[in-house]
């Protein structure tokens, strides 16, 4: 706020307007006072009338001090009228005063502005009572005064029984009324010898529980002060008692809290007849601006003592005895130099009042304006941003909410795409699908990682990359992020050899057990249930998240939140339903591949055993050569530098299955394009057989491609027709197990995982749908005999946002109501 500098007003003689009219009392009309002025002030009193000071900033002067420091005398002083001296009656509520200068005869009309309700919470717009009738004698204003503040101080009691005497009821309830309260009597004073001027009286400062008070109501006193005097346009008008020391006075330690510059304060010595002998020079330090320096000086008043007042001394009697007090007879007072005098006497304080006040409400008027329009558009914002007031039909509203949600999550279990730059909720299948290839990759993390190679051999031997992979499984195996679900475990080729004869019983010799491969491939479908389960946590995770934000977003503005949490609950019931049917699907998928080995797709299998044996009898035989003729100079060096022992180099060269006829010529297999191999040289082993004669592993005739006996086993093939040794490879049954079991591997994990997955996504997913409504609809009980009863408990509003909803509502009435005021006024 801008310092007030106001005009210098010159020193009138306070004997020449009581010459004017000694029966008035008054004689303080500032004639050189405009018309714009006094209107400026009735503008501000209506403004004050709509209680928007409560939320606007309005131009005021604020008296405050001490109890016992001298306001009543100065508030009796300035505006002609006596206040309630009896025992009990101090001040305590607010008491404005709005003084008009007029033509008409002296008036005074006593009001009741009620800003706050018996609980003390603010009211919309302040009301306005008037309390009795219009007073033209100045003697009855104080009884009309002291019962107003018992109106305001007992709210529970009709105000006009106060106007009554002796009325038994009121007696009666008076034990219950309040020690302060905000709301004020508002005195509107008007003649023709009154000045403009408007102020509002406090109640008194209490200094300690020793003088009459306690801790609770020293509190609530400083507090009313405070929010007062804490606002920058507020006029602190300071009375400070001369009879005590200045430094124990807290009204002068509250008004420094809150203007430190003493920009907005105006001091008012009082009592300066009582100031201890010898001790007058302490204050004249005030007057000259030299001690405790303020914008707006330091003023001195001499107010009637208590044997003047029982005199009953009219008010230009009462201004005589003041001018004869600083001009005549009182020393160091009459000591004063020129300059200064200005700041002695009533007269030219309350003109120095009238002169501050009118400007500051010259320049806060149109500021004032701008700040109504900005809190009425912020507050009607912040009512808009509530939610919905209750509904006249609560049923039809919660239905149609329940309807809304239903359709939006079965839009949203079908898949709804993602817009660039859409800040909605991330859709639910683009949520799960990053979950699915999770899944995907930990399955195939657990194929047997076979090394047709013998363990701890000093030539370990090459695995090429299975290429045949890349067209289906694509490069993905080959990321960082691939990697198993535990340490990769080798199984070599004489470790396989080795389980042969400990399975064999009763079969014809150059048979393979067959239940080697069945151990083989029980033992990783054993580890699909952890990654499984790990699928079905993730995507209900995923599910119960969403759909709780879909709650939130369909149902928090209706009601104090009770429909919002019966919704959630039935709806985690229903997930946890729907999870319950997911998890058994998915363990019955588990199940059938424990079961036996089986499919319906031989030809798959048969595709993939005769390209893995390939794969194995090329590496195997390489290895075998190696250790016959020693390392080859040209060998690369050992490919494998990631856990996947099928993951591709960095090359671009293409392996081919390789096959050898009896002749010895070599051709590639059916289906893959011949190239040259990666190893060093084409593989010459004769256990390789021309493509389309038998295979070196015969399947039992049936559509799964296993035979399901226990004792049955698998023929290895004769080789005597290529002339050359069977014994010639004793590992050869080994390399046809590890083909058989790697081939179904293949085939049984693709099966499984879009089993599982498709399970899952039946049953947890778009199973989220079904039935919703109708469940819904019934454990809500919304349709049932109580219907109409429960959809009024859901649409109850919360007592948070209803008070909220009150409060801005309020204080909408009042800014409104402050702004047609003003507006009404400069039309």
């Amino acid at each position: 706020m801008q310092p007030i500098i106001p005009q210098s007003p010159s020193f009138h003689s306070v004997s020449e307007e009581m010459e004017e009219d000694e029966s008035t009392g008054i004689g303080l009309s500032d004639s050189s006072l405009n018309y714009a002025v006094r209107r400026m002030f009735e503008v501000m009193k209506k403004l004050h009338n709509t209680g928007v000071q409560i939320d606007i900033d309005l131009p005021q002067i604020a008296v405050i001090g001490n109890q016992s420091a001298g306001k009543s005398s100065l508030i009796e002083a300035v505006s002609g009228i006596t206040l309630p001296r009896a025992s009990g009656t101090c001040t305590r509520c607010p008491t404005e005063c709005h003084l008009t200068r007029t033509d008409e005869k002296w008036q005074c009309v006593v009001s009741l502005r009620l800003t706050t309700d018996v609980n003390g919470n603010p009211l919309g717009q302040a009301k306005n009572v008037r309390f009795g009738d219009v007073i033209y004698d100045k003697s009855e204003v104080e009884d009309r005064i002291r019962r107003a503040q018992r109106a305001i101080l007992n709210p529970n009691i009709n105000s006009e029984k106060f106007l009554l005497d002796d009325d038994p009821t009121v007696k009666g309830l008076l034990h219950n009324q309040l020690s302060f309260s905000l709301n004020c009597i508002t005195l509107s004073i008007s003649g023709p010898d009154v000045a403009d001027l408007s102020f509002c009286d406090l109640p008194g400062l209490i200094a300690s529980v020793g003088n009459g008070g306690n801790v609770a109501s020293i509190a609530l006193v400083n507090k009313m002060v405070e929010t007062y005097i804490e606002k920058p346009s507020c006029i602190i008008l300071l009375t400070v008692a001369c009879e005590t020391d200045f430094e124990n006075q807290g009204a002068h330690s509250l008004a420094k809290k809150h203007d430190p510059e003493g920009k907005r304060t105006i001091g008012v010595l009082t009592k300066p007849d009582r100031i201890p002998q010898g001790e007058e020079s302490s204050w004249i330090p005030f007057i000259r601006d030299e001690k405790e320096p303020l914008e707006n000086n330091w003023f001195c008043v001499k107010l009637p003592s208590s044997h003047e007042l029982r005199m009953e001394l009219s008010w230009a009697e009462t201004r005589r005895l003041e001018e004869d007090f600083f001009v005549k007879k009182s020393s160091p007072w009459a000591e004063v130099e020129e300059p200064y005098r200005k700041y002695l006497g009533t007269t030219n304080l309350v003109e120095r009042l009238s002169t501050v006040l009118s400007d500051l409400i010259s320049t806060r008027v149109p500021q004032i304006q701008d700040e109504l329009e900005r809190s009425i558009a912020n507050t009607r914002e912040q009512i808009s941003r509530l939610p919905p007031p209750p509904s006249a039909d609560p049923r039809s509203e919660i239905l149609n909410l329940l309807h809304t949600f239903v359709q939006n999550v079965t839009q949203h279990v079908k898949g709804v795409p993602e817009l660039a730059g859409s800040n909605s909720l991330t859709g639910l299948i683009q949520s799960i699908r990053p979950e699915q290839h999770k899944f995907k990759r930990s399955i195939r993390g657990t194929a047997p990682e076979f090394w047709p190679f013998e363990k701890g051999t000093t030539n370990p031997g090459r695995l090429l990359h299975a290429h045949f992979l890349l067209s289906e499984e694509g490069d993905e195996f080959m990321e960082p992020s691939f990697a198993r679900n535990s340490l990769p475990t080798k199984i070599y080729i004489d470790e396989v050899s080795a389980q042969i004869p400990k399975a064999i019983t009763r079969e014809l010799p150059g048979h393979v057990p067959y239940n080697i491969i069945e151990e083989y491939i029980r033992t990783f479908i054993k580890q699909w249930d952890v990654p499984s389960e790990a699928l079905i946590k993730a995507v209900h995770d995923i599910i119960v998240k969403h759909l709780k934000q879909m709650v939130h977003d369909h149902f928090w503005q209706f009601g104090h939140g009770k429909l919002e949490q019966q919704v959630r609950a039935i709806v985690q019931g229903h997930i946890s339903a729907c999870l319950a049917r997911a998890e058994a699907g998915v363990k019955y998928q588990w199940r059938l591949e424990q079961n036996c080995p089986f499919t319906l797709s031989p030809h798959h299998l048969t595709d993939y055993k005769k390209k893995f044996l390939a794969l194995y009898q090329s590496a195997h035989e390489e290895q075998r050569k190696a250790k016959k003729d020693g390392p080859s100079v040209t060998s690369p060096p050992h490919p494998f530098t990631t856990p996947n022992s099928f993951a591709f180099n960095n090359t671009n060269v293409k392996q081919d299955t390789w096959t050898k006829s009896a002749t010895g010529t070599t051709s590639a297999a059916p289906g893959f394009t011949p190239a040259t191999p990666t190893f060093s040289s084409a593989p010459t082993s004769g256990n390789f057989k021309p493509t389309g004669e038998k295979l070196a592993f015969n399947f039992p005739p049936n559509a799964s491609g296993f035979s399901t006996s226990s004792s049955s086993s698998t023929p290895v093939q004769d080789n005597s027709t290529t002339g050359n040794d069977p014994s010639s490879d004793p590992m050869e049954p080994a390399l046809v197990i590890m083909a058989n079991v790697r081939a179904y591997f293949q085939v049984a994990y693709k099966r499984f995982i879009d089993n599982v997955s498709s399970a899952i996504d039946l049953e947890l997913v778009t199973g989220l749908a079904e039935d919703l409504w109708p469940t819904l609809v019934s454990q809500l009980c919304i349709n049932g005999p109580n219907g109409d009863k429960i959809c009024k408990e859901f649409a109850q509003e919360s007592p948070k946002i209803a008070n909220r909803r009150l409060e801005l509502t309020k204080k909408l009435e009042r800014l409104e109501a402050g702004h047609n005021e003003l507006f009404a006024a400069f039309v």
